[in-house]
């Protein structure tokens, strides 16, 4: 049919009033009841029965039903609080129906008592209606006066085709067109009053019938003024009222944990269980926007309430926070204005889950902020003043029991310098960089990986001040870094797991989550602060942190820093307590008659501060306790010049440690057939106990790829990610051995693979080349190393030494190398990489508690 073709509303004169409804047109009623409503529905669905049209109603409401007449397609579709599924399957729907259909929805005000807000409702309304006025439908949608905010009707009203206003004292029904897009008659607007029974329909034309009309709008008006806020803001206005005049019901504490905190079952739990009103309403506070504040937000808040309830004691060494909270619906907002809807759609389908997500982050990077949004982001900036920030990914599944997204999604650095617009726009740039980090491979995976590609991940922010010290022109803290209350990665003999490790820097905490070039933080046994990794200051400067992260307020960017180019900016009271000297390197100076000076970057001093690991160690068990799970937290330190310290903890997230696993019999050693033998590792593995038989190994010649073109080394990391795609799904267990760090952004050091690349491997070696100066890094607690702690992964580093290494590749590599045939290429290529699926059984086992690491072959033929 044609677009905008007339068709009968079952009101005869209405048709002719309005110029007839539509197709294409969406129609709004606004009700003081919704038996109001159900009266022209019914009609609706009548005339369309009796017309041969396909009629649909789509109910989601637990209310008696709108129509219930024989004939019309009924949809049942869940109202749940999850925005975006909603959102698709009506989609889905009305694809379905395809074009000219004829639909009734139930009331658009329950989405906003599902969703908590009314900008949900709104956004929900504005990308379905576009969607049915494309498919040239006719809609009914019905609106209750009074419970919503001027806003929100503002934005339907704009978005839809006909607004109506429907009023009734009980005897009389009046309605008032509002809004009849793209027509007009010189009495459409006038207010129409409406028999049911007769179906008359007629503009109010004498006085006295007018005077009747705005008798009852006044009356209705009048008490819809008083409720034309968003139920957002009513909700916590009637809660603090309550709250004012005694003790707040728990139902209020409940709605509130709900609706702003997480989704999280557990952790939603433990935050009823310890914040007070106050609680809720400061984080209201500092709110801009609705929804969630993330699970990142989350985890933070109520590790500090935790401590707060539970070691007052500690208090005095805690930073206080004053974050602000982007909510979550800020998000799917920022989709919707920026018509990136209908890219959202086609990225939650199968087919284009991984294809269309670069088209959708660059659409997300180019988007705008609505100007109420971008109105509480200045007044935000005014309270931080010109203090540097960070604005960190905070989406709703992110920092849960099981989704710890480690590293998955961006957080970024603002030095919040220069005048309010270039501030603004410094922060609306990282907001947005955050939010199309959702469509990053890397997190892609990770969704895929745990089936989570149909749940709604809105992304929140959490924007905190940044914790540190002017150096001269550059900021940052004393010391950042990570704690885990469990290690699965023992740094000396007979080390407790739970006796907690730390892994800290000087500078900005991010070179202690990722492998950075030549860089090694600081690991410290909370049950041995003091114990030496390393017995030579040669040995302690080799594997110490070289280069420092920073903030360079004068250019507005992050740095990087060699130590003697900030060493003249250190306190005394600060050298002491982070660097050490190079007692070996200063003695063979002094040889040669010169007295010279060496530090490196030891964090002794704080590591042996006593009340500063108690404090940790007390957070960390505490931690532990109160979630019934390992933690880790992140935090950064800072000093006075007398080494007096004040901890600021950041965030804090359930800790995937593998625990457990199956129970391994290690093969007798004294029967074994040497030159079966492919792996022994003592000490240098970490994971679950497991035994697999290896149908795949995967084996990067160390020398091969030293020997390969620098500009070139990232075409092997590919090449991986290719193998690791052609046996997706496949059902094969994998080994990866690659010379180096695995994940390193220099090629220089290892293989610059990412995690998506090497998502089927089950296993991951690490081996060390020093010829070419490949060093394996058992770094526990980096991001690369939590990704594969959770898929439960297992990691080797293979040394050198044959005390406590033995690796033998020859051995497999007697089966064809097939890399040529997956990858459809020859040359170099070849000799780089070798893909050995295996006819002999090879089989992995590893003793998660004796830490020993074997790997043979079982079948000699």
């Amino acid at each position: 049919m044609a677009a905008f073709e007339r068709i009968e509303s079952g009101i005869p004169q209405m048709d002719q009033e309005l110029d007839f409804v539509r197709l294409g047109d969406n129609v709004v009623w606004q009700v003081d009841h919704l038996e109001e409503f159900r009266k022209f529905a019914i009609l609706l669905a009548k005339q369309a029965i009796l017309d041969k049209r396909r009629m649909v109603y789509i109910r989601f409401s637990s209310i008696t039903p709108m129509i219930e007449e024989e004939g019309v397609v009924v949809y049942q579709v869940e109202l749940s609080h999850r925005f975006e599924n909603f959102t698709v399957e009506i989609h889905h729907i009305i694809e379905r129906e395809g074009k000219d259909a004829i639909y009734v929805f139930d009331c658009l005000s329950d989405l906003q008592v599902a969703w908590s807000a009314d900008l949900m409702m709104s956004n929900f309304f504005k990308v379905t209606c576009p969607f049915l006025f494309q498919l040239d439908t006719v809609a009914y949608f019905p609106i209750i006066r009074g419970r919503h905010s001027f806003e929100a009707i503002a934005k339907i009203r704009e978005t839809t085709q006909l607004f109506l206003d429907v009023y009734s004292d009980g005897d009389s029904i009046y309605v008032h067109p509002l809004k009849v897009w793209n027509r007009y008659a010189p009495k459409m607007f006038q207010p129409h009053s409406f028999n049911p029974e007769t179906k008359e329909f007629k503009p109010l034309t004498d006085g006295y019938s007018v005077s009747q009309f705005y008798t009852i709008l006044n009356k209705s008006t009048s008490i819809a003024s008083e409720q034309n806020s968003d139920s957002w803001d009513r909700l916590f206005i009637e809660a603090r009222v309550k709250y004012a005049t005694g003790e707040l019901p728990s139902d209020f504490m409940k709605t509130m944990c709900r609706t702003i905190m997480t989704r999280d079952a557990k952790l939603r739990t433990m935050v009823e269980q310890n914040f007070s009103p106050e609680d809720y309403f400061a984080i209201r506070d500092r709110m801009i926007g609705t929804g969630m504040i993330g699970g990142k937000s989350c985890g933070m808040l109520l590790a500090r309430k935790l401590v707060e309830n539970n070691l007052p004691n500690y208090l005095p060494y805690l930073e206080s926070h004053d974050s602000f909270f982007v909510g979550s619906d800020v998000f799917y907002s920022y989709i919707v204005q920026n018509n990136c809807w209908e890219l959202r759609i086609r990225q939650r389908t199968k087919e284009e889950y991984f294809t269309i997500a670069e088209e959708f982050g660059e659409a997300l990077k180019k988007g705008r902020f609505p100007e109420d949004i971008r109105a509480q982001f200045r007044r935000m900036l005014d309270y931080f003043g010109q203090s540097p920030i960070i604005v960190r990914s905070s989406s709703i599944l992110e920092d849960g029991f099981g989704n710890a997204f480690a590293g998955k999604y961006d957080s970024l650095f603002c030095t919040n310098t220069g005048s309010m617009e270039e501030r603004l726009e410094a922060f609306e740039e990282a907001a947005r960089i955050v939010y199309a980090s959702t469509m990053n491979q890397s997190a892609l995976t990770y969704r895929a990986k745990r089936n989570l590609e149909g749940r709604d991940e809105q992304m929140a922010l959490l924007v905190q001040r940044v914790s540190g010290t002017y150096y001269g022109n550059f900021f940052m803290p004393g010391a950042a870094g990570v704690g885990y209350s469990f290690s699965t990665y023992r740094l000396y003999e007979n080390m407790s797991r739970d006796a907690g490790m730390l892994r800290m820097v000087l500078g900005l905490g991010t070179k202690a989550v990722d492998r950075t070039q030549g860089d090694y933080p600081k690991l410290i046994s909370l049950e041995k602060p003091d114990a030496q990794l390393y017995l030579t200051s040669a040995d302690k400067h080799r594997y110490s942190q070289h280069k420092i992260e920073m903030l360079d307020m004068e250019h507005g960017e992050m740095c990087e820093k060699e130590l003697d180019e900030i060493l003249p900016l250190l306190p005394v009271g600060t050298r002491n307590l982070l660097l050490e000297h190079d007692l070996d390197a200063e003695a063979i100076f002094l040889e040669r008659g010169q007295f010279k000076q060496i530090f490196f970057i030891s964090l002794k001093g704080l590591s042996n501060k006593v009340e500063f690991t108690r404090m940790l160690s007390a957070i960390l068990t505490l931690l532990q306790e109160q979630y019934a799970y390992p933690v880790d937290i992140e935090y950064t330190v800072n000093f006075s010049e007398d080494q007096n310290f004040v901890l600021n903890l950041l965030q804090c997230r359930p800790l995937q440690v593998g625990l457990g696993g199956e129970t391994v019999t290690l093969p007798d050693q004294s029967k074994r057939n040497e030159k079966n033998l492919v792996l022994y590792l003592k000490n240098n593995s970490m994971g679950r106990s497991i035994h697999k038989k290896i149908d795949v190994v995967v084996y990067i010649d160390s020398y091969e790829y030293y020997q390969y073109p620098y500009q070139k080394k990232y075409d092997i990391a590919h090449a991986i990610g290719r193998i690791n795609q052609h046996y997706k799904n496949k059902n094969k267990n994998m080994m990866l051995i690659v010379p180096g760090r695995i994940g390193t952004s220099s090629p220089e050091l290892g293989v610059p693979v990412v995690f998506s690349n090497m998502s089927e491997f089950c296993i991951i070696c690490e081996m060390a080349y020093s010829k070419a100066g490949y060093q394996p890094e058992l770094s526990f607690g980096s991001h690369m190393f939590q990704d594969l702690v959770e898929s439960d992964m297992i990691y080797c580093a293979i040394m050198e030494n044959e005390t406590v290494s033995l690796f033998r590749p020859e051995r497999f590599q007697r089966t064809k190398n097939c890399v040529t045939s997956i990858l459809k290429e020859e040359g170099p290529i070849e000799a780089i990489i070798g893909v050995y699926e295996m006819e002999e059984e090879l089989h992995f086992y590893y003793d998660c508690e004796a830490q020993i690491c074997l790997c043979q072959i079982e079948d000699d033929r």
